[in-house]
């Protein structure tokens, strides 16, 4: 009996080893750069946590063009790598072709919906996420002005601003909500000159907090919120520590979150496709508070984030979802 029981054991011991090697986790990054600070930083991260704590590496690559992204996607699953997790809306036409060539393949895309029965969709509520900072925006400007600079001009970008506007305007609503996007190609993703300039002359309007969604470009809007002693509100990554004193937060979005899932159900054998959603409830978006913004936030301040995020879950504050009819309600 005993020596079949240690048998057994051995057989679980060697099986669970055998399904960990089985698993080669790659990720594909937006066209922003890995160490943006921001949204594929934060990619990064959760591959890197995975790495961590259970020793299986995983292999990257950062496309500099839309062609790069598909070609990536489609090497790693040709060299047998699982799960494939490819960062950005604008990898979607590339996983719905890559993924209906290798079957056997577990992928993943990170906001963009692609129905395929072997690609998990991850989607968050970035209207929440905004909608809380912006309440904080709203709630810590002395003029009266708060300021938007998104990247691309895209449906999702404007799904950040109309969240933010909406937040704004629940603390105060008289408040004037100035928005800019950078671009409308992917090279508004990294232009942080641009970015700086935008904040700059949102600045000159009378701006006192400017809220950056736009990777690497963002950096450029928070620099100069700073040099200019106003606040700025960084995104997806917490970017609070940037510049002390002058982050009033981070809208975080758990991006990293999202891909350390990934390689854990896969490496698990718990992967499921189908679309995934991560809201407050989920604890997929929040605004940061740590002690890089300790001092700029007010008891008032943090209650009223609170009380915001137990209406959300609770179902009781609706925040309008820009990408649900294309249009940010002004009220």
């Amino acid at each position: 009996m005993k020596k079949s029981l240690l048998t057994l054991f051995a057989m679980a011991a060697m099986a669970a080893t055998a399904h960990a090697a089985d698993i080669k986790p790659a990720l594909v990054y937006g066209t922003g750069g890995k160490f943006d600070k921001s949204f594929n930083e934060a990619a990064f991260h959760g591959a890197e946590k995975f790495t961590k704590e259970t020793g299986i590496k995983f292999r990257d690559f950062e496309p500099t063009s839309d062609t790069q992204g598909e070609q990536a996607i489609r090497n790693f699953a040709q060299r047998g790598y699982n799960p494939v997790v490819a960062v950005s809306f604008a990898w979607t036409s590339a996983m719905e072709k890559v993924a209906a060539e290798y079957p056997k393949t577990d992928f993943v895309i990170i906001d963009a919906e692609v129905k395929q029965p072997n690609v998990r969709s991850v989607l968050f509520r970035e209207e929440q996420g905004s909608y809380l900072v912006g309440l904080l925006a709203g709630m810590a400007s002395k003029t009266g002005t708060v300021s938007f600079v998104g990247g691309m001009d895209i449906p999702l970008i404007r799904k950040f601003e109309c969240g933010y506007e909406q937040g704004a305007r629940a603390a105060n609503p008289k408040i004037n909500v100035l928005q800019n996007m950078v671009g409308t190609t992917g090279a508004a993703w990294n232009d942080p000159v641009r970015g700086g300039e935008l904040a700059k002359n949102q600045i000159d309007q009378g701006s006192d907090v400017v809220y950056a969604a736009a990777g690497a470009s963002g950096l450029g809007a928070l620099q100069t919120a700073a040099d200019n002693k106003k606040y700025g509100i960084g995104v997806d990554s917490n970017q609070n520590y940037l510049h002390p004193g002058y982050m009033l937060t981070s809208m975080v979005k758990r991006v990293d979150l999202a891909v350390y899932n990934a390689y854990e159900d896969t490496k698990n054998g718990k992967f499921t496709a189908g679309i995934n959603v991560l809201g407050v409830k989920e604890g997929g978006v929040d605004a940061a508070m740590d002690q890089y913004n300790a001092k700029l936030i007010t008891p008032e301040m943090k209650a009223a984030v609170e009380k915001a995020k137990a209406g959300m879950i609770a179902g009781t504050l609706k925040v309008h979802d820009y990408m649900s009819d294309n249009s940010c309600p002004k009220g």
